[in-house]
């Protein structure tokens, strides 16, 4: 199993507010999922997008679904790890982008989750760089995304439109992302304009 640690500089509260705050590093242990992480990714996922009209937020039932379709890479499902907790989650699974020449494999990112007494102190930043990490030493060529621009600009998400790609959701604008990750060993090019293809769980979502 690749195990990843990163150390993040964060302000936290130590003791009687009267003390104030202290700046304290923490360490992430970064891998991929395991059989015994199922239960804790489905409680970090419902409560960060949990909603007030439905039981069970969609995205639990998303990786549900993608953990036991051809989409999944079981490396690619990356879990943030601290104290023993595992507080965030990346996911990237298999999309295709359908071309006039074929289709081509590409990376979907999503769901990304963070527990929510652990936000704001770069778990997420730290898995979604993990997951981009271990795709690009896969060989891996195109992510894409749907999510907050201001957020994913970070990693090097730019609007997927600019590449020629369309899916169900480019109709959104900015949202709708792609990033070409740096070529791997062997050279292979990042796949050509086209239509993105999801498999059927994100149909759910």
């Amino acid at each position: 199993m690749d195990v990843r640690t990163v150390s993040i500089s964060a302000t936290v509260a130590d003791g009687p507010v009267a003390f104030g705050k202290v700046a304290r590093v923490t360490t992430l242990r970064l891998r991929p999922e395991g059989p015994a992480d199922e239960a804790p990714v489905a409680r970090v996922l419902a409560a960060a997008f949990a909603r007030p009209d439905v039981a069970t937020p969609p995205e639990v039932g998303l990786v549900e679904e993608l953990r036991h379709s051809p989409a999944w890479i079981p490396e690619l499902a990356m879990v943030a790890e601290y104290g023993g907790e595992v507080v965030a989650y990346a996911l990237l699974t298999r999309v295709g982008v359908r071309s006039e020449r074929g289709t081509w494999p590409a990376l979907a990112l999503g769901p990304v989750a963070v527990a929510r007494h652990r936000q704001r102190l770069g778990h997420g930043t730290a898995a979604v760089q993990a997951a981009l990490e271990a795709a690009t030493e896969l060989g891996e060529r195109l992510v894409v995304v749907l999510g907050d621009p201001a957020y994913y600009r970070r990693f090097g998400f730019g609007p997927a439109d600019r590449l020629g790609l369309t899916s169900p959701w480019s109709g959104l604008g900015e949202p709708w992302q792609a990033l070409v990750l740096p070529a791997s060993a062997s050279g292979e090019p990042p796949p050509p304009a086209g239509e993105v293809v999801f498999p059927p769980p994100w149909s759910r979502v």
